[in-house]
């Protein structure tokens, strides 16, 4: 299986992802024409082998089409024919420790020469994937949806927005260019809440308009401005649940609600519960550890 034949389907554009591979692969190698010192030495190009990526530990996986994706550019810059891989798991899946994910056969500098890459980007995408199904997981019931946020590694934010789907949350906006956020700062600068929406459905009138609020006045001052999504920050869970309920009864309009800031894991279901649509989480990105794979020769 080629490594950008399954991109189509997750959203991904395979020529982006190409691009942060080969970026990724001359940070290691030192440049587009640089050498594995270590594995060109001791490894005659012809040589073959097998190998097998191992789940380490127990969690969701995302990315491994990329795997494909590093051994094809890899097989390029060597001149030499490309590996033979065979994905055996599908993102989004939870996998245990001990499974294997993906065969692979081709030259034996190639394997070894794409592992690392290949294993920076899988392990930080089914981190990310794994992190994000915990808090699906005990948000599940209460009618609210994990988002993620703009907290992302620079360069990736495709990546792994992708694994935050993967592992069953939702992406919010982006960048600054979807979606239009009105936060502390902005208000400030305006003057108000309703002078920062109107100014931004003035200039923008067909972006959709978030605003952040931090009270229960800004809410209903940001509804009464026209906002039909609010994001409420820094709330406790009572004043969310007054939040939410006084919104619902102040207009017959739809209005999306999320909670965000500060949230944790073990709190989790109580904000859920509150009758907020989202909770939105920076550190699905920002700090998810890795899920820990290996590659291993057979």
């Amino acid at each position: 299986m080629r490594g950008d034949d399954t991109l189509q389907a997750t959203g991904l554009d395979p020529a982006a992802v190409r691009d942060v591979v080969r970026r990724a692969l001359d940070e290691d190698l030192g440049g587009p024409d640089g050498v594995d010192v270590t594995s060109s030495a001791t490894i005659a190009l012809s040589q073959q082998s097998t190998a097998h990526v191992v789940a380490r530990a127990d969690g969701v996986v995302a990315g491994l089409a990329l795997f494909g994706l590093v051994w094809d550019d890899v097989a390029a810059r060597l001149g030499v024919a490309a590996a033979h891989v065979v994905v055996r798991a599908a993102d989004g899946d939870r996998v245990r420790r001990g499974d294997v994910l993906v065969e692979v056969s081709g030259a034996t500098q190639v394997l070894l020469v794409g592992e690392r890459t290949a294993l920076n980007l899988v392990c930080r995408m089914s981190g990310v994937a794994t992190h994000t199904r915990l808090w699906a997981d005990e948000l599940a019931g209460t009618g609210a949806t994990v988002l993620d946020t703009r907290k992302t590694t620079p360069g990736l934010r495709a990546l792994e927005k992708y694994a935050v789907r993967c592992g069953g949350g939702t992406n919010k906006r982006m960048g600054l260019y979807d979606v239009a956020m009105v936060k502390d700062n902005h208000k400030l600068a305006a003057g108000s809440v309703r002078a920062a929406y109107e100014a931004v459905r003035a200039r923008y009138p067909d972006v959709e308009v978030q605003v952040e609020v931090t009270t229960l006045d800004e809410a209903l001052e940001a509804i009464a401005a026209g906002a039909r999504f609010l994001l409420c920050d820094n709330m406790s869970v009572p004043l969310l649940a007054e939040t939410v309920a006084a919104v619902r009864a102040a207009t017959p309009d739809r209005v999306e609600i999320e909670g965000t800031g500060g949230l944790t894991l073990e709190h989790a279901r109580d904000y859920g519960e509150t009758g907020v649509d989202y909770l939105s989480v920076g550190g699905l990105t920002h700090s998810s550890p890795i899920l820990d794979l290996a590659l291993d020769l057979t």
